[in-house]
C-alpha cells in the first residue's frame, strides 16, 4: 500500500437505505440559502462519515403520497405502475445522532423541486433520503487542506471547517453571488477563508474562483485538493493545480456538482 493510499480511502458501497424523514424547522441562512433540519424515527441509524458525502433526497409533488423506492440487491427498486418522485443529491452540512438532527442545505435558485420544496418546507413536511452509498476518507495528517468551490460546495467546505482539529490548516476559497451570502464559518488562527463574489454575473459564467485560487500563495507541504461546484470551472482549477501548484491526483476530490445550462448534472 503506497502513502497516497494510506492518506485517501474509499469505504463502499454500502448497503442501500432509503427513509422517510420529516422536517423539524428550517432557517433561512442567507437570502439564497434555506436550512432545512430533519429527523424522526428513521434517521436512527443513518452515518455519514466524511464532510462531502452524498445523499439523495425525494420530494413529494402537489400533496400527493410520497412514493419511495425499496432496497433491493442491486440498489434500489421502484413499484410497478408509480410515478417516481423527482430527486436530486445533497450533502449533509451536519448530523447530530444524539439530537437526531440531519441538516441540508438548499440553494433557492430556479424553481427546480428541491428549491421549490425547501423554500416552503414546514415543520411535519416529509421527505425521502437515500444514502449515502459511501464515502473518501481522508487522513487528518496532511501538513494543509485547500477547499475549492461554490455555493453548491459550502455545505461540504463548511462541515469540513467545523470538524476540523485546533492544529489543521485549511486554505479555503468560495464564490458566492455577493457578500449578503457569506455563511459565517468557524475561521481562526490557521484557517483562511477568501470569498469571492460574483457581483452580477450569472453562476458558473466567470472565472473569478479560478483567478482567486491563482492570486493564492499557498503553503508548504503535502496537501489534499477539495473542489467543487459548476463542472467547468472544476475542470478548469483542477488543471491548474496539477499543472502549475504541485496537487497530485491521488491527493485531490474534484468533482462537478453541476453543469451550466444542464438540469440534474452530477460528475
Amino acid at each position: 500500500m503506497t502513502l497516497a493510499d494510506e492518506r485517501v480511502r474509499r469505504v463502499g458501497p454500502m448497503p442501500v437505505q432509503v427513509r422517510l424523514l420529516e422536517v423539524l424547522r428550517t432557517e433561512r441562512v442567507t437570502p439564497g440559502v434555506v436550512r432545512v433540519t430533519l429527523g424522526g424515527p428513521q434517521l436512527e441509524g443513518f452515518r455519514s462519515s466524511a464532510p462531502d458525502d452524498h445523499v439523495k433526497l425525494f420530494f413529494p409533488v402537489d400533496g400527493r403520497p410520497l412514493v419511495l423506492p425499496l432496497p433491493g440487491p442491486n440498489g434500489v427498486v421502484w413499484p410497478e405502475g408509480v410515478e417516481r418522485p423527482p430527486a436530486r443529491d445533497y450533502t449533509p452540512r451536519r448530523h447530530d445522532p444524539v439530537a437526531g438532527e440531519l441538516d441540508i442545505d438548499v440553494v433557492l435558485h430556479g424553481d427546480g423541486p428541491a428549491a421549490t420544496w425547501a423554500a416552503s418546507a414546514r415543520p411535519g413536511d416529509r421527505v425521502g433520503l437515500g444514502g449515502p452509498r459511501g464515502s473518501l476518507l481522508v487522513s487528518r495528517s496532511f501538513e494543509w487542506y485547500l477547499l475549492v468551490g461554490d455555493e453548491s460546495a459550502l455545505p461540504a467546505i463548511g462541515r469540513r471547517i467545523a470538524e476540523a482539529g485546533p492544529d489543521e490548516r485549511i486554505v479555503a476559497v468560495v464564490e458566492v453571488a455577493g457578500p449578503e451570502e457569506e455563511q459565517p464559518l468557524p475561521v481562526g488562527p490557521v484557517v483562511s477563508l477568501t470569498w469571492v463574489h460574483r457581483s452580477g454575473a450569472e453562476p458558473g459564467a466567470g472565472t473569478g474562483l479560478l483567478d482567486a485560487v491563482r492570486a493564492l500563495a499557498l503553503p508548504p507541504g503535502d496537501f489534499f485538493a477539495y473542489v467543487a461546484g459548476e463542472a467547468g470551472t472544476v475542470r478548469a482549477v483542477r488543471e491548474h493545480l496539477l499543472a502549475e501548484r504541485g496537487a497530485r491526483k491521488e491527493w485531490m476530490r474534484a468533482t462537478g456538482y453541476w453543469k451550466r445550462g444542464v438540469a440534474n448534472h452530477h460528475d
